[in-house]
């Protein structure tokens, strides 16, 4: 089951950067709220995106595909940013797809106006720059964690940033986030819940 909570648009910009009423209003007022259902894909891998979105209630997931499987890379929940940071620097097709794990509430704001905004209002760029740079520190925490953390200690850390949503993600994506199969997954389970 989805949240019934919806975090407001004005909350989840708050949530990178201070801005103040009259800036929020005009990010508001190029935004459109969306009501998805289950397994709708907002972000397509190989192709251009021209909008970012914000999750006011569900869940995401971020994943890559290959010609044999899929790969997850993260998961994104209420608050968070469902973004190709190819597309949005770059004007280029992105890696990632990001498909919504139940219905969801997303906010849907077009880039190029949002671009326009950052050169008519200084609040806004600022929380533009706060945003992209707060979006590459988590995919760099992400290249991190999988280079020097190990698969239980990054299914304890999945615990603790989502422990409220852990139950709603299909075990296989969780295997897939820590690169472990489900066997090997169950197993880490077990030994995470018999140290408590």
């Amino acid at each position: 089951m989805g949240e019934t909570a919806v975090i407001s648009l004005a909350d989840c910009l708050q949530s990178y950067h201070f801005m103040n009423p009259d800036s929020s209003a005009k990010i508001e007022q190029i935004s459109k709220k969306l009501v998805c259902k289950r397994n709708s894909i907002l972000v397509q891998q190989d192709k251009i995106q021209h909008s970012i979105y914000f999750l006011g209630s569900g869940l995401a997931r971020v994943y890559y595909e290959t010609s044999e499987r899929q790969i997850t890379l993260d998961f994104v929940s209420p608050g968070g940013t469902l973004i190709s940071m190819n597309s949005y620097v770059h004007g280029t097709a992105g890696y990632e797809n990001i498909d919504l794990l139940e219905e969801s509430t997303v906010y849907q704001i077009d880039q190029e106006q949002l671009f326009e905004l950052y050169e008519s209002d200084i609040a806004i760029a600022n929380w533009g720059r706060k945003m992209a740079e707060l979006e590459f520190i988590k995919a760099e925490q992400r290249s991190m964690s999988k280079l020097f953390s190990t698969a239980q200690e990054r299914y304890a850390e999945l615990l603790k940033k989502y422990p409220q949503y852990i139950q709603r993600i299909k075990l296989g994506y969780i295997a897939s986030y820590l690169g472990v199969s489900q066997v090997t997954l169950s197993r880490i389970r077990a030994n995470i819940q018999s140290n408590f």
